[in-house]
């Protein structure tokens, strides 16, 4: 049975900033293997400019669909975020970076996803990482394999645990039966127009999730339009995190430490060079106390 999840809509960056639609966490599932966050933007006439701000516990995972956005960063980075191509900053112990829309740039669309560092791994040191896919096609399918291996297609960035990330796009009309690895858990988020994945019907913005055990796919596009979609997956996480603002932890101490050291400026998060203005400062704290999830 696929499970439908429903994006909810919030502000990115402040209540100044653009909107974007947020599809995990969401209240009935906070992961999907590591993947722990998706939000999506556009298309719309907008300009993103998010300030410093600072990430640990996770990897960030930057995919565009049109318009063009700026990265810099405390490790140094100073990259293009375009369509097609993946942007990996992996936060480790701690990193800051900004995000800011390119002149020429007039519409945005795109994802912005997150993976959960597993427990042996999250202090790593922080790196970025840039890599073009190229693109593959099937009957009825053609993608871009930006993590881990489809349709024969194997990504050469390197992932602290199995994981799968793809651009797809379905012709119209197509019935495809895509095959995938068993021990995984997937999610189909749609980007453009809709699909049928197995007996549920998915729009736009809409999350389809399936639980592990299934060997295929089975993708109908129905209308007379391509449908364009993500593909993520990953075996389950199989340990409960704490998310909160920028920070993933696995307690609520965890939280409280990243933020009073980000907010002291004590050089666990760096500083990012170039960006001409302030960084952000970490909203306050929660009221109750944050319980782990996943």
């Amino acid at each position: 049975m696929i499970q439908v999840l429903t994006p909810r809509e919030v502000p990115l960056g402040g209540p100044r900033a653009m909107k974007v639609r947020r599809t995990l966490p969401h209240k009935d599932r906070s992961l999907i293997g590591a993947w722990c966050f998706a939000d999506h933007y556009g298309p719309e006439r907008s300009r993103m400019d998010v300030a410093p701000h600072p990430h640990t516990g996770l990897q960030t995972v930057s995919w565009l669909f049109s318009g063009e956005i700026e990265h810099r960063d405390s490790v140094g980075s100073h990259a293009m975020v375009r369509p097609g191509e993946l942007n990996l900053m992996t936060a480790g112990h701690g990193i800051s970076h900004s995000e800011v829309s390119t002149p020429q740039t007039d519409i945005l669309h795109g994802m912005q996803l997150w993976v959960a560092l597993p427990a042996v791994s999250r202090f790593v040191a922080p790196t970025f990482e840039h890599y073009v896919p190229k693109p593959v096609t099937a009957p009825g399918l053609a993608a871009r394999v930006f993590l881990g291996t489809v349709l024969g297609e194997t990504s050469p960035v390197s992932t602290y645990t199995p994981l799968l990330g793809a651009e797809m796009v379905l012709d119209a009309g197509a019935r495809v039966t895509l095959e995938v690895d068993p021990t995984f858990e997937h999610g189909i988020i749609v980007d453009r127009g809709s699909l049928t994945l197995a007996d549920a019907d998915l729009s736009a913005a809409e999350l389809g999730y399936v639980e592990p055990g299934e060997h295929e796919l089975h993708l109908h596009n129905s209308t007379q339009e391509p449908v364009r979609f993500l593909l993520l997956g990953g075996p389950p996480f199989g340990e409960q995190i704490v998310m909160w603002w920028n920070f993933v932890g696995r307690s609520h101490e965890d939280v409280v430490e990243y933020r009073a050291a980000y907010e002291a400026e004590n050089g666990q998060f760096g500083t990012v060079e170039g960006y001409p203005g302030p960084r952000l400062h970490a909203p306050e704290l929660p009221n109750a106390r944050m319980k782990p999830r996943g």
